[in-house]
């Protein structure tokens, strides 16, 4: 309960003690209004993300002056819940679904215990990998009464997608309509008589006037037309996904990208026995290991790089097909790389 200290002089008896301040009840509606601002907000979120083992600080270069430090929170505040757009470095290799899991608890109680907002939405996207120090351990595991806390309920969000195809031809209209701002204002300095020089539009007109038809005209024509169509489709074109959803329910809803997605693969073939290197492409349907060995029963060693990597593609919402492509190199081309 707050207490007021009353200002007000009370009269004492002569030879008593004075006595002290008074005590009044304030009503908590008087104290004021307590506004946590987003930047606060994010501040919470990724501080309690890089107590999470796994998630790494990267910063230095650009990304100081950029503001693109990891780890990194977009917050949306409402006005009783608050969403949360979290974007991390791991070191890698890890365990991506026990990882997230961990980073979603932390910092949904932290939210929620720091500020008394509940976590309404929550997305955690794996924005770059580093490799860790040697001697380091990867991957986390979660503790059993850690990943059994209840977390706020949460909504499924929109797929990470890239800029709009229609960004390039807005810039192009957008410093269109800045050159023709530049001579709508020259031609009224001159109608004004600022200074004296030839006017533009009305030589333009007046040119265009006596023009009559011309070789070029047509080409001209079709390349508008050309043109026009192809910022229609730009406009109409959807925005192109740039990240992979996974299946972990501890997490809400995880993101990565398929890059990180082939350097997981690649790092899980490149510690089965009897490969040399491993390289990995993944797409939208599917996932081809190229693994480079210098001998033995190359079937029995597709089938444990199979083994070894297909758990890890199971974590992911869409099922991906797995391809493992095997090709022997000599031992002196070992040798040499």
């Amino acid at each position: 309960m707050a207490v007021a200290e009353s200002t007000t002089p009370t009269p004492s008896m002569p030879g008593t003690s004075k006595p002290g301040p008074v005590e009044l009840e304030v009503d908590p509606g008087l104290r004021g209004v307590l506004v946590i601002k987003d930047r606060a907000m994010s501040k919470i979120a990724t501080a309690a993300a890089i107590t999470v083992p796994g998630v790494v600080r990267q910063t230095g270069g650009l990304s100081k002056l950029t503001g693109r430090e990891l780890p990194r929170a977009d917050i949306a505040m409402g006005s009783d819940a608050v969403s949360v757009n979290l974007f991390l470095a791991v070191n890698w290799p890890c365990s991506v679904v026990e990882l997230t899991g961990r980073v979603h608890n932390e910092v949904a109680t932290s939210v929620e215990s720091l500020t008394g907002y509940p976590l309404h939405e929550m997305n955690v996207l794996i924005a770059a990998t580093t490799v860790p120090e040697e001697g380091a351990v990867p991957g986390i595991s979660i503790p059993e009464d850690t990943a059994e806390q209840p977390v706020s309920q949460w909504t499924p969000p929109r797929t990470p997608a890239a800029a709009p195809a229609a960004a390039v031809s807005a810039v192009v209209i957008a410093f269109g309509l800045l050159a023709l701002a530049f001579v709508v204002s020259r031609e009224w300095f001159i109608n004004r008589g600022t200074f004296e020089s030839a006017p533009w539009i009305a030589n333009s007109v007046e040119w265009a006037s006596r023009l009559h038809w011309q070789t070029w005209l047509l080409p001209t024509a079709i390349a508008a037309v050309v043109a026009g169509v192809v910022l229609i489709t730009t406009a109409m074109k959807r925005r192109a996904k740039t990240h992979v959803p996974l299946g972990n329910p501890n997490a809400g809803t995880v993101w990565m990208r398929p890059t990180d997605i082939a350097r997981m693969c690649s790092g899980q073939a490149a510690t089965v026995p009897g490969v040399e290197r491993a390289h990995t492409t993944v797409d939208r349907k599917h996932a081809k290991v190229h693994i480079d060995t210098v001998g033995g029963d190359r079937d029995a060693l597709i089938t444990a790089v199979e083994t070894a990597v297909q758990p890890h593609l199971d974590v992911l919402q869409r099922p991906v097909r797995l391809t493992v492509l095997a090709r022997e190199i000599a031992a002196k081309q070992k040798v040499e790389s």
